[in-house]
């Protein structure tokens, strides 16, 4: 393979080698990167193509910003035009990025660009970038956002994206300091990630690890992720945009994996416009996460979510180790959003169904045991709890309303296991709190089982 890297240009020097990458992965389908650190702008993998990264090869994606051109695709679940992905698979079938190396997004210089903004309170395009993606997007004030900057326009780019794609392989790599989302499956199928570890700092912005939208039969197995917000999340589009495409996420399979740092471990939403279901998590353990298991949505945002499954989940220090909340607060200023008095079902209103927490175990939480949070108009049906164990830790030192990001609700009166507007049935909870250990408030049906 050394050969064909000379054959191509294909250098560890400091040069930009995405041109003659890409036409080595076109001719030849198959190119392996051994020994050194590899420069690169964004990248098209084709179809049939396989990138390996040896163990001692680094892909290195350079952030000069100019290099990243628009493309019309989701950015926080709308579509829009937004950066060029770092690795872009789009429209392709049986694509393949392995090996034990390391693809790195050179992150820093982007999420400065957000610690800056967010510093001076922008809420306006600054930048001439900013002022040229907000003219390719004219509407971008009255469409949703989930906290990335959109309002200014700063459309920093996902490291993998797998768009309207299928077959795809992600296996081994180490991914490290992205842009912004780390892997995102969009608008795809059949796609599996396994055996990867993702490593961005914990303060990055928005750097999810793995995002699976509007995209079905999608596995994530033994994979390690360490990131600066939600862990492994599926999500379906946000708001009017995300309704009318109606491109659910189904059969989708995460087992083995291991969270770190992150916002959440396991995560549903909050873009949830069209369905999430299908869904399976086990034999994971959520480590330092501030939420464990996460399901978050609001009004306008839409979606059916049901037939979700969490088996033999361990998490540990978590600020909340179990939040379903649907009065999550990010992405809008909105107060009339977050009423406690029912409003119109329409298809904005979430709607939440048979949800089922079996053999998931937490210890040390720091904020509170769980929180379960349903609409007054549209109550969480069918939420099951069976043999599973929520401790709060002796000293908890985080304040109980960190325990997931919400508006408009109630302090509770303890650190326990918060329950509102929904539908349970309990079999074999343990809750250790102080007291109550169960909050029960409105809107809630309670069934125990021995």
């Amino acid at each position: 393979m050394e050969n064909v890297l000379e054959s191509y240009g294909i250098a560890a020097d400091g040069r930009d080698i995405s041109k003659a990458l890409m036409k080595a992965l076109a001719e030849r389908k198959e190119v392996t990167l051994l020994g050194g650190v590899f420069h690169t702008g964004p990248l098209m993998l084709p179809s049939g193509s396989r990138l390996e990264i040896a163990e001692d090869a680094v892909l290195q994606f350079i952030p000069d910003f100019s290099l990243y051109p628009p493309v019309f695709t989701r950015w926080e679940g709308v579509r829009c035009w937004a950066m060029h992905p770092c690795i872009y698979i789009n429209e392709a079938d049986d694509v393949t990025i392995c090996g034990k190396g390391e693809i790195n997004g050179s992150g820093k210089p982007w999420w400065d660009i957000v610690f800056d903004r967010r510093r001076l309170g922008v809420k306006e395009p600054q930048a001439e970038i900013e002022k040229y993606f907000a003219s390719l997007n004219p509407d971008y004030r009255n469409q949703p956002g989930g906290g990335g900057g959109r309002e200014y326009q700063f459309m920093r780019p996902p490291l993998i994206q797998i768009r309207s794609s299928s077959n795809v392989l992600i296996e081994g790599v180490r991914l490290t300091d992205s842009p912004f989302w780390t892997v995102h499956p969009l608008f795809s199928e059949h796609v599996t990630i396994r055996g990867i570890h993702i490593k961005n700092p914990a303060e990055a912005p928005n750097t999810d690890g793995i995002d699976i939208e509007s995209s079905s039969y999608v596995e994530v197995l033994d994979c390690i992720v360490d990131v600066g917000d939600d862990g492994i999340a599926l999500k379906s589009g946000s708001g009017p945009d995300g309704i009318r495409d109606n491109i659910p996420t189904r059969h989708v399979h995460v087992k083995g994996c291991i969270v770190r740092s992150a916002h959440g471990g396991a995560v549903i939403g909050s873009e949830t416009a069209a369905e999430i279901s299908d869904f399976i998590a086990e034999d994971c353990f959520f480590d330092g996460t501030d939420r464990g298991i996460r399901i978050k949505s609001r009004r306008t945002r839409g979606g059916l979510i049901h037939d979700a499954v969490f088996r033999r989940i361990r998490m540990k220090d978590n600020l909340c180790p179990f939040v379903i909340n649907m009065y999550y607060r990010c992405g809008t200023s909105d107060m009339s959003l977050f009423s406690l008095d029912p409003q119109t079902v329409d298809d904005g209103t979430p709607k939440l169904y048979n949800i089922t927490i079996e053999d998931c175990h937490a210890e040390g939480s720091r904020a509170s045991a769980g929180m379960v949070v349903g609409l007054p108009e549209s109550p969480l049906g069918n939420l099951v709890i069976r043999n599973s164990s929520f401790a709060v830790a002796d000293h908890p030192d985080r304040p109980i309303d960190e325990s997931d990001m919400y508006n408009g609700l109630p302090d509770p009166p303890s650190r326990g296991f918060r329950i509102r507007n929904a539908e349970v049935t309990i079999e074999n909870l343990v809750i250790k709190s102080d007291s109550p250990e169960l909050i029960i408030e409105d809107g809630v049906t309670i069934r125990k089982e021995s």
